[in-house]
């Protein structure tokens, strides 16, 4: 008998889905990263690498319910398409810039929030699809396989964006992701995805929301999901806008080792992860989620006040252990806590609470040209523990929920 994850990888949809996924998220922290360093090298402020990097994010937060409500009217297949197209068209944009010697900071500015943009249709468009795909006795091997892959391109992407930028510029960096998001969208359009889609109407999105989040009212669950990510990507996850500043301020080291640095917490996720999709860690799945950020927090930290780089890198990867219990179970629990006619609106909320990333960063970055970035990473994590106790702790005096059927 074929193990789940082999089923999975026999079926030609879920694999296009899987590897384009893979490949543009990896080719979007690339291009994080290496706006960050063009950032920094022109700036050497804090503030504008925090500024410059959350502009990438914020649109998550602004656009994230919209996008959902969108892909339930809308065809999922063609938005991530589109997802996929105008990046590409950004990079190709941005490499010619930078091959004339025109690129500055600003033009990286507004690139990240346009890509942005598209990126905050991922959650509720490419992620459901992966789910639909896998069906329902499949779906939380493949919502695993999905993280670990996701973990895995927040490791090599950062690292590539670290070599790229050292070895080949913004126009090499910039070159690279054009070419390969636009093979990802033309490897899409032959994905056959059926979906049934209702008419668009814009008067009843705001509605649609709101009608998501009393349900979500109802789920002491879903609840932690919406206030965990808030929390985890405002005060934990808004170290990676400081990378640049801790390695190359901080710790004193190259580019690539920047990257190295940035690519240590997704790389911890990545093996975390594995070993939760193989079924070898198993542990009740809010505990996972809530005690996955707290662990993340816990190695933020230590790594803070690490003086040394290697021991740094090393927290984060523990770190990164923390975030594969929260990553793999975010997405799940909403999977399976949310009745399918409302999957899409609930997930972009998700995608609007990991939205509030930027906000953290830009605080992070605030705070770091005040008292440094060691200091503004370890003033971020205490506080981001701190919110995670009390909400779990306001979670379990509300009775349990069964899922809808």
């Amino acid at each position: 008998m074929d193990s789940p994850i082999r089923e999975l990888l026999r079926s030609p949809d879920f694999l296009r889905l899987w590897l384009v996924g893979a490949f543009a998220n990896a080719m979007r922290w690339l291009e994080l990263l290496a706006s960050g360093l063009f950032a920094w090298e022109a700036t050497h402020s804090a503030f504008a690498v925090t500024v410059v990097v959350a502009l990438r994010q914020v649109p998550q937060l602004l656009f994230g319910a919209f996008a959902g409500a969108l892909s339930e009217a809308l065809n999922r297949k063609l938005i991530f398409m589109l997802a996929l197209v105008v990046p590409a068209l950004i990079s190709t944009l941005q490499a010619t810039l930078a091959a004339t010697g025109h690129l500055e900071v600003w033009h990286v500015a507004v690139a990240n929030l346009v890509s942005g943009t598209m990126w905050s249709t991922e959650m509720s468009t490419r992620r459901r699809m992966v789910g639909e795909v896998a069906g329902p006795h499949r779906i939380v091997t493949a919502i695993a396989l999905d993280s670990v892959t996701s973990a895995a391109t927040r490791a090599i992407g950062p690292l590539l964006g670290g070599i790229a930028f050292q070895w080949l510029g913004m126009k090499g960096a910039y070159t690279i992701t054009a070419l390969v998001q636009f093979a990802g969208a033309f490897a899409i359009a032959g994905l056959v995805h059926a979906q049934v889609t209702r008419r668009l109407d814009f008067v009843r999105i705001p509605h649609e929301i709101a009608e998501g989040l009393r349900f979500a009212w109802t789920r002491p669950t879903i609840l932690l999901v919406f206030g965990i990510t808030i929390v985890t990507n405002a005060f934990a996850f808004a170290y990676s806008g400081l990378v640049a500043p801790l390695g190359q301020g901080a710790f004193q080291v190259s580019p690539a080792l920047v990257g190295l640095l940035a690519a240590g917490e997704p790389l911890g996720a990545l093996i975390g992860g594995a070993l939760i999709a193989a079924g070898f860690l198993r542990m009740d799945r809010r505990l996972a989620f809530a005690g996955g950020a707290a662990l993340f927090m816990a190695a933020l930290i230590l790594m803070a006040l690490s003086p040394f780089y290697w021991l740094a890198f090393a927290l984060l990867v523990l770190g990164g252990f923390g975030t594969a219990g929260f990553g793999n179970m975010q997405s799940t629990l909403m999977l399976t806590e949310a009745p399918p006619e409302m999957r899409s609106r609930l997930m972009g909320v998700v995608t609007m609470c990991i939205g509030t990333a930027p906000l953290g960063q830009l605080a992070a970055g605030a705070i770091s040209d005040a008292i440094g970035p060691r200091g503004a990473v370890i003033a971020m994590a205490v506080t981001g523990l701190v919110l995670t106790a009390l909400m779990v702790a306001a979670v379990r005096r509300r009775p349990p929920t069964p899922p809808p059927p």
